[in-house]
């Protein structure tokens, strides 16, 4: 078997918070607590959930921009948990991260090739006349035409504002891209465009994805597989299709009876939740998703689902299903 790209295993992280002159320490919040996954070569893995449960905290530990809490980060096989900023450089090339929002994530004194071409340099790839030809031919495969390289970031839509993130993201040739909701900025229809644009770029340089997001119909159209976080722990994982058909965790079907149905004569059964999200800050006993579940039992109020094997390749958390 291929061994995966990235595995991630019980990955925690968890902020203290404080309060008072001194600074004293009242609590943590769980914001990723206990999270476990891999992504094998050309794969793409959604991950989705409601906003608060930890999804962009994952991706962000996962990239080391914030210091995981617990757990483990295998890139290639190779645990990258600990390695200290200078040992870390070399696996920055095999991994890029594209943000949410492309106009905050573009440096607004650079140009658009310099932006492109700015990882070459960083990483001593190429300079010059060598690192202005491969700009060019990154500017080429998402779609730009080279003579707006000279423009800055403010001079670009929304859309091409994120061709160019990709772009850079490109540049050094990852294994790895994890997009953090990557397309909920944009309008619709360019989200269609940038999305069959990472399709066809995963074809073509055989890349695996993370990809973060809470639009089901965008994570349906370009996962092979789907996680489902709630309150900073994966409830359920199986393949799209399995998932989107046989969905076994309350909160799973939740989430996907809330989705709009296009046809107004096809009518679906709601599955309304009850109360708010609990808070990270102090999460309940057991099951988080307790309070919210309408089958709850009372050894879900005491004892934590561990995430098991339901059948084939869909895994669940939950005492019930």
């Amino acid at each position: 078997m291929t061994a995966p790209v990235l595995e991630v295993t019980d990955l925690r992280k968890h902020f203290t918070v404080r309060k008072g002159l001194m600074r004293r320490r009242v609590g943590q919040v769980f914001a990723v607590d206990g999270v476990s996954f891999t992504i094998a070569p050309g794969e793409t893995l959604g991950l989705v959930g409601e906003s608060g449960c930890g999804k962009s905290t994952v991706a962000r530990t996962v990239m080391r921009l914030i210091e995981p809490s617990a757990g483990s980060i295998k890139l290639g096989g190779t645990d990258v948990t600990r390695l200290s900023r200078r040992e870390m450089r070399p696996f920055r090339r095999q991994m890029q991260m594209i943000f949410q929002d492309p106009f905050s994530s573009l440096n607004p004194r650079m140009t658009a090739g310099q932006i492109v071409a700015e990882p070459l340099l960083v990483h001593g790839v190429a300079t010059g006349k060598a690192a202005e030809e491969r700009a060019e031919a990154l500017f080429a495969q998402v779609g730009l035409r080279t003579g707006q390289m000279r423009n800055y970031p403010h001079q670009f839509s929304g859309g091409q504002r994120q061709r160019i993130s990709i772009a850079r993201a490109l540049a050094l040739g990852p294994k790895l891209i994890i997009g953090d909701e990557p397309v909920s900025a944009l309008d619709v229809s360019i989200q269609a465009q940038v999305i069959n644009l990472l399709a066809d770029l995963q074809k073509a340089h055989g890349l695996s994805y993370l990809f973060i997001a809470h639009d089901l119909a965008v994570v349906e159209h370009i996962s092979h597989r789907v996680a489902v976080m709630y309150l900073g722990r994966i409830v359920e994982i199986a393949d799209k299709t399995t998932l989107f058909q046989r969905p076994l965790h309350p909160y799973t079907e939740a989430l996907l009876a809330a989705v709009p149905v296009p046809d107004p004569k096809l009518k679906r059964r709601r599955n309304l939740l009850d109360g708010d999200v609990p808070s990270p800050l102090n999460p309940p006993p057991g099951c988080a998703f307790h309070t919210r579940c309408p089958i709850a039992e009372a050894r879900c109020r005491s004892e934590t689902p561990l995430l098991h094997q339901a059948a084939g390749d869909h895994h669940v958390a939950c005492h019930l299903r």
